[in-house]
């Protein structure tokens, strides 16, 4: 079937270029069909404030485009009639990763603009020279080539943020350097508002469980609040398979009055005997965006994941990079430039470090250097993305 249904795509594509495209017709979606990252925010932005923009969501998901229509957007399926009209004669389509996030088949003719989802720590796309996916971007083979043609079809424009990464970004999607866009996230927008439009934002378009953990956080009684958002690993689905004990955390934070969130990547999978017993380490459900909630934690724990390059643009914030396999993981997915040009933060290399540093509180970010670092990593103001964007695209 799944030969089939790819077979059907490649039949298909080459009908997509016969369709004209309205200019003022932009399509946006995501991976797996959800609602979020860059093109969730960019796409909200568009709604309200580009009118003249003729906005839509496609999505292969039933429930999320049911979602957004109840926040009073614009969606439909993409396998719909008018799903499939409005992919065939949208001018651009926005998205998140690949074009396969609205859908392949139906792309040929559209001005493709990648949003990406994080600035390259890790060597990504053409740029990988080893690992699982070498398949892919190394030997690019025929069986790659068939089942995954999304990802050898060329964005018309990168969001590669500022010059210190539009080189790596630049090779690594086998784009002139002149098609990255050097402009800021729009998941971002909301880590720097007005405290009245974040909470508006939040309202309207977070869900319930959104906005029962930013009314948590925001009436807590706890000295500070961390957040733990680990980076995949190509070879471990299990998190905690490494010494990590989530007792001695709990334990930890419960003598410093803090409370740690912790959203595992998506691909890990949590036992639910890991949790039980918890009082000060709360898990946060998969349908939770962390980027509403971000401006209200204190401290980031991480490793490689480039939601650190979005921290730094918040002040008065503690950032720890808890690297417990450093060497391996260096090994596993080489790193674009030496990690130490790459990299920000109290560094700690096993888990009683990791605990020592939460009692001793020694991970504040010190301002001049977390903003000379946002800097480099951002270039531009990052505070108006979404508008920046929006213009650019009109303008085009």
């Amino acid at each position: 079937m799944k030969f089939l249904a790819h077979l059907i795509c490649f039949c298909v594509y080459p009908f997509s270029f016969l369709f004209p495209r309205r200019k003022k017709r932009w399509a946006f979606g995501s991976f797996r069909g959800a609602f979020n990252d860059n093109a969730k925010y960019l796409f909200i932005h568009v709604s309200e404030k580009m009118t003249e923009i003729d906005s839509v969501w496609l999505s292969m998901n039933k429930s999320t485009v049911q979602e957004i229509r109840t926040k009073g957007l614009v969606a439909f399926h993409v396998l719909s009639p008018r799903g499939i009209w409005y992919a065939l004669t949208s001018k651009y389509w926005f998205f998140n990763a690949y074009s396969s996030d609205i859908m392949f088949c139906l792309s040929g003719g559209a001005k493709l603009v990648n949003l990406w989802h994080g600035l390259p720590m890790k060597r990504i796309e053409f740029d990988i020279t080893s690992g699982p996916l070498a398949d892919r971007y190394v030997k690019r083979s025929l069986k790659e080539r068939f089942y995954h043609p999304e990802n050898f079809q060329r964005p018309d424009y990168l969001l590669a943020a500022s010059p210190f990464f539009s080189e790596t970004f630049a090779r690594s999607f086998r784009i002139p350097v002149e098609q990255c866009l050097l402009m800021g996230y729009p998941r971002n927008v909301i880590l720097n508002c007005s405290e009245a439009e974040r909470m508006r934002f939040i309202e309207k378009y977070e869900p319930v469980t959104t906005k029962t953990l930013v009314s948590k956080l925001k009436g807590g009684s706890y000295d500070n609040v961390f957040i733990y958002l680990p980076t995949w690993r190509d070879s471990q689905r299990d998190f905690f398979s490494h010494d990590f004990d989530l007792k001695a955390l709990d334990e930890t934070l419960r003598q410093c009055n803090a409370l740690l969130l912790l959203k595992p990547h998506v691909n890990v999978e949590v036992e639910a005997s890991t949790v039980e017993g918890l009082t000060n380490v709360e898990f946060v459900q998969s349908n939770v965006d962390i980027y509403p909630v971000l401006p209200y934690t204190d401290v980031l724990i991480t490793d490689y994941s480039s939601v650190l390059y979005d921290y730094v643009l918040m002040e008065q914030k503690g950032m720890i990079l808890y690297l417990y396999d450093f060497q391996e993981y260096e090994k596993e997915r080489n790193f674009t430039r030496a990690f130490d040009d790459l990299a920000f933060g109290k560094r700690v290399f096993d888990f009683a470090s990791l605990l020592t540093t939460i009692r001793e509180g020694n991970y504040m970010m010190e301002e001049d250097e977390r903003k000379a670092f946002a800097c480099k990593c951002w270039g531009l103001d990052s505070k108006n993305a979404s508008e920046s964007i929006g213009l650019f695209i009109q303008k085009a």
